[in-house]
């Protein structure tokens, strides 16, 4: 069960208290009615995940994750739906909490947004200064959403 709450974020000190960062390539082979498969290149590794609808508004939902062959991946790439969500993400660490940032190309530049797991909905945890608004819940943020909608054709909304 993955537990998490989304945030916009202002500026670009995350990038300075970074201590890791990563390019990340992603597809949906489906998505639809709360429920995902994405294929994902991380780097020089891959995965395909399975994510379950949300019960509770957006902060918790079942995942599950298995890494696969970056062959694979390119295979399974010719499956997924058009659209294809192109970012860095951003390792920040914030008291006993990692915060990833992903700051989106493409069709969602001039998008960045953090996220941060926890173990329980109710856990506390320290918000980095860069922080601003809370979006969890909001299907507009969700990568399979920004594919087939993706920010610059709303971002004047937000």
């Amino acid at each position: 069960m993955e537990i998490e709450r989304k945030f916009l974020v202002r500026g670009d000190d995350y990038k300075r208290r970074a201590h890791k960062s990563y390019h990340i390539k992603q597809g949906y082979i489906c998505s639809g009615q709360g429920r995902t498969v994405r294929v994902r290149i991380r780097d020089e590794q891959a995965f395909l995940t399975i994510k379950g609808p949300s019960a509770d508004g957006g902060l918790s939902r079942y995942e599950f994750e298995k890494e696969i062959t970056l062959v694979e991946a390119a295979h399974l790439f010719q499956l997924c739906e058009p659209g294809v969500i192109d970012k860095t993400r951003y390792l920040v660490t914030s008291g006993p909490h990692t915060f990833e940032v992903d700051e989106f190309y493409g069709d969602n530049e001039g998008l960045v947004m953090a996220e941060v797991e926890l173990s329980s909905p109710d856990e506390p945890y320290e918000k980095p200064d860069f922080i601003d608004k809370e979006v969890t819940g909001d299907h507009r943020y969700y990568n399979s959403h920004l594919r087939k909608n993706p920010y610059k054709l709303w971002k004047s909304e937000a």
